[in-house]
This record gives structure tokens, C-alpha cells and sequence, in this order.
């Protein structure tokens, strides 16, 4: 089973002591000509103060994050679960995950990163700002990472759930065979609306959850089970399309 989730914007800062970058202890190192790629067109942005805050979409409080780009090979590096910090990540809470949890979520959860492609939540990434909509000189984040992510998650045999949004599927787009799960309410006549902020603190908490119970599901009927065991309002809706009801 992988769990795929989305980045956040916002990251934590530190990491361990003496720790940086190192490519090479990644997963799927088959991605690495595109992570240097990546990291040079970086390093070539943040260069410019007045070509990062456009390319990068910053606002005026934002300027920290130029230098957290300018030293993104040899600054500190932590777990990518602890290191996005977002309103998914918060839900999630990994520093409450056990060293168990934490094994069980390197081996079946990964992070969708605009520089890094994807990640384990094991591996260790430093502090950074790229989003999908970034612009980088020289590289189309689109034409980078479409076709070689596609590579990479059509070799995954087991079942593969997709928390991501509609942007980072678009860089990556998971094999037909994955289900997507989209975070929907639903009225008292039963109809069901797609949210949009919400869905984030839903996605973390069900993603803690799966993680705490530490069970890798092989079938679609195994997880929909497992679902119902904790209540979780997990639901069939159109092909490949997976209802969280909140």
C-alpha cells in the first residue's frame, strides 16, 4: 500500500546537527538527473532577489525563504513527515507517531515534492520554497517531473491511494489503477460536496490514522473494512474515486 500525500508551503526549520542534502540516500534514485536538474535552476533563482520573489510568488514577510533556497545543499536536513508543516501535517502530528509509526509511515507513505519529485516520509530533506506553480529559469516544473513521476508510480503493484490536489496530480499523474480520495460533506438529502480548505485537516487525520494502525491494505474491500472498523466514513463514489465523508 502507498499513501500519497501533497507538500505544504510552509516547512519547519532545523534538522539534525551536521546533517545535509545527500541525492543519493533518496528514494527512487531513478529520479535523481531530475532533482539536480531541479536544484540547479533553484540555486540559479535564488541568485536574483527580484526573479525569486516572482518566481516564487512571496510576499514581503516571505523574503527568508530566498535563503532558505540559497543554502538548500548544506543546510540541515530531517524526516520529510516532520520537516512540511501545513494545516495536513499538523493534523497528522508526526512528533506524536511512534518510532513504529514512523517506520511503518518510511515504508508506505510519500510526499509529492516540486524539487525533489517524490519522497519518502523517511527521507531526510532540508528546509526550501518551490511549489508547483513556481517558475524556475530555464525549467518547466510540468516538463520536468510529468513523465518520469508517471514512470515511477506506474511500477508500484499494490494498492495506491492519492491525497494530492488536482495541481500536483498534474505533475505526476498516478497509474489508472490508484484511487484518489476526495474529501467531501454532505448534506440531509444526501448530497455530497467536494470542500476545499477543510479537506487538508481531514487528510492529515485520516493519514495519522492509517499510520497508527500500522496495517498495509492489499485490496480496496481490506481498506474500506478497516475503515468501517474506525468509523471512518470511507465510501465507493465514481471510478478510482474514493469519498472521505466529514
Amino acid at each position: 500500500m502507498r499513501l500519497i500525500l501533497p507538500p505544504s508551503e510552509t516547512k519547519r526549520d532545523g534538522g539534525i546537527d551536521e546533517s545535509h542534502l545527500d541525492l543519493s540516500n533518496l528514494a527512487f534514485p531513478v529520479l535523481t538527473s531530475e532533482r539536480t536538474r531541479a536544484l540547479a535552476a533553484l540555486h540559479t533563482l535564488s541568485r536574483n532577489l527580484r526573479a525569486s520573489v516572482g518566481g516564487l510568488r512571496l510576499g514581503r514577510t516571505q523574503r527568508f525563504e530566498i535563503d532558505r533556497n540559497r543554502a538548500v545543499t548544506t543546510s540541515p536536513v530531517m524526516p520529510a513527515l516532520e520537516r512540511y508543516s501545513g494545516v495536513l501535517y499538523e493534523a497528522l502530528d508526526a512528533s506524536t507517531i511512534s518510532s513504529d509509526g514512523r517506520r511503518f509511515a518510511g515504508d508506505h507513505i510519500l510526499i509529492h515534492s516540486a524539487l525533489f519529485g517524490l519522497v519518502s516520509a523517511s527521507d531526510l530533506i532540508p528546509a526550501y520554497r518551490l511549489s508547483h506553480n513556481s517558475r524556475l529559469p530555464g525549467v518547466s516544473l510540468l516538463t520536468l517531473w510529468r513523465a518520469p513521476l508517471r514512470e515511477v508510480l506506474a511500477t508500484e503493484s499494490g494498492l495506491v491511494l492519492d491525497l494530492r490536489s488536482d495541481s500536483y496530480v498534474k505533475l505526476g499523474p498516478a497509474p489508472h489503477r490508484s484511487w484518489y480520495v476526495r474529501v467531501v460533506s454532505e448534506d440531509e438529502g444526501g448530497r455530497r460536496t467536494a470542500l476545499a480548505h477543510f479537506n487538508k485537516k481531514a487528510k492529515g487525520v485520516f493519514a495519522r490514522e492509517l499510520i497508527l494502525a500500522g496495517h498495509s491494505h492489499d485490496t480496496i474491500d481490506s481498506l474500506l473494512e478497516w475503515a468501517r472498523s474506525r468509523s471512518i466514513r470511507l465510501e465507493l463514489s465514481t471510478a478510482g474515486v474514493l469519498d472521505l465523508v466529514v
